[in-house]
């Protein structure tokens, strides 16, 4: 609309949707209050004395919609017309390849965006329909303290959840079906969950949900690997896309469980139509609807050709320590391209001085490199995160690792470790390479 652009927004429910309302803003404002509780029982290293906190439930969740609240003006109603959208507070439905209605309005568009983002998948469990159970449409809404929090799913969402409820004082059981954070690279998630298990997370693998029941307060969940029981009941198995209420058909929209779209994220069936986020299929993250925005604008408004990428997408899971990834792992690249087209090289967290510093020295960074180029990223430890973004700039503009070596970062920082790992892939092409020594060697011995 800034540009130029007659633009008609509908929303059904909540302006900012999920990640505003029951994803990544709530869950990570959730994390940082059980962190200062962590931090209060973990300062015997430093010289302070550990206490026991006292944890407010309810409290650490005004906290959670202090967050959301400080936030939604950015994505209010008010301030999308104050830049001159047209909002239509109601769900849209196809009634023809150009036409869409909410409510009792019709719009005729030539270009309709398709952004409705996911929903929870809960599976039909023999049982889960008679069970009380939460998603993370509504656990943020919980004010009671569970007593022990059973979680079905140990994705990232799950073990978000499960650290999250074990330092604000609840006992937590995480049951996965396959293994836990099983899409990662599986040395770094091994460290995430030795850490969640020393911190008392019971996780259990390998165990599909077989049966779920309910007697009183009292949760059971009967799986191939043991029957576990528990006050509270979290799914966090997945996401379904949202498209019941879209009437694709009407519209000659083709779709499966998302919209199908070509690489310019337009439908395959429906010229007027593009998809974007969860919609589009593919990875599932709000900063990945946001490029994907960026990628249709250029179609769009400028009638320039555009293609979406995936190679450049980064994600973090923010256990602690957080687990952040870009591009394939080490055993995805190898497959990939072949064991001899791929040279790793790694980086310890306890080789840093800011980390030996702060007491945060288990993690590593490891960097697949292709023809000198970095083509994915694994970084584990404190502030993954935040350090993922290097290689996410590198893998983006299609940088060298010498582009990286060459950076100078501030002493002493986390950030050094990225600079680090780019000095280690250079270091056996310069300390072991004969011809390297032989010209040392002759400037040393004969040129002033």
């Amino acid at each position: 609309v800034q540009m130029g652009a007659k633009v008609v927004l509908l929303e059904g429910h909540k302006m900012g949707g999920d990640c505003l309302n029951y994803g990544c803003v709530p869950s990570k404002a959730l994390l940082s209050a059980a962190k200062q509780a962590k931090v209060m029982q973990t300062g015997e290293a430093f010289g302070v004395t550990p206490v026991k906190p006292k944890v407010d439930y309810a409290a650490a969740k005004d906290h959670v919609a202090k967050a959301i609240a400080t936030i939604e003006p950015h994505d209010s109603q008010e301030r999308f017309e104050s830049l001159g959208v047209h909002v239509i507070r109601a769900y849209g439905s196809f009634i023809s390849e150009n036409e869409v209605q909410a409510g009792d309005t019709v719009i005729k568009a030539r270009r309709i965006v398709i952004a409705t983002g996911s929903s929870p998948f809960v599976p039909p469990i023999p049982g889960i329909e008679d069970v009380e159970y939460f998603t993370n449409e509504n656990i943020f809404d919980l004010r009671e303290k569970p007593d022990h929090l059973l979680i079905i799913g140990g994705g990232p969402i799950g073990m978000e959840m499960a650290q999250a409820h074990i330092r604000l004082g609840s006992k937590v059981t995480v049951i996965e079906g396959m293994k836990a954070l099983g899409k990662d690279d599986p040395e770094a998630a091994a460290l995430v969950l030795e850490k969640m298990r020393a911190e008392g997370v019971e996780i259990v693998e390998d165990a599909l949900a077989e049966k779920i029941s309910q007697r009183g307060k009292v949760i059971t969940v009967e799986t191939s690997n043991g029957t576990f029981k528990g006050s509270h009941l979290l799914m966090a198995v997945g996401r379904k896309v949202n498209l019941d209420k879209l009437d694709l058909d009407k519209g000659g929209v083709a779709f499966d469980r998302a919209i199908k779209v070509n690489d310019g994220l337009k439908s395959v069936s429906n010229r007027h139509v593009y998809a974007i986020g969860d919609a589009a299929g593919g990875l599932q993250f709000t900063h990945v609807a946001g490029y994907h925005a960026s990628v249709i604008i250029r179609s769009m408004l400028f009638g320039l050709p555009s293609k979406a990428r995936t190679d450049h997408i980064p994600w973090v899971t923010y256990t602690d320590p957080e687990l952040a990834q870009i591009g394939p792992t080490e055993a995805e690249a190898i497959k990939a391209h072949g064991k001899g087209s791929i040279t790793t090289v790694r980086f310890e967290y306890s080789g840093n001085d800011r980390a030996i510093a702060q007491g945060k020295t288990d993690g590593f960074v490891k960097v697949m490199v292709m023809a000198g180029k970095p083509i994915g990223a694994t970084i584990v430890g404190d502030q993954a995160g935040e350090l993922i973004g290097v290689w996410a700039l590198a893998i983006a503009n299609k940088m060298k690792m010498s582009a990286v070596a060459a950076m100078v970062a501030p002493y002493p920082t986390l950030g050094e470790v990225n600079k680090r790992v780019a000095g280690a892939y250079f270091g056996p092409k310069l300390f072991e390479n004969p011809t390297v020594k032989k010209v040392v060697g002759y400037v040393q011995r004969y040129l002033p």
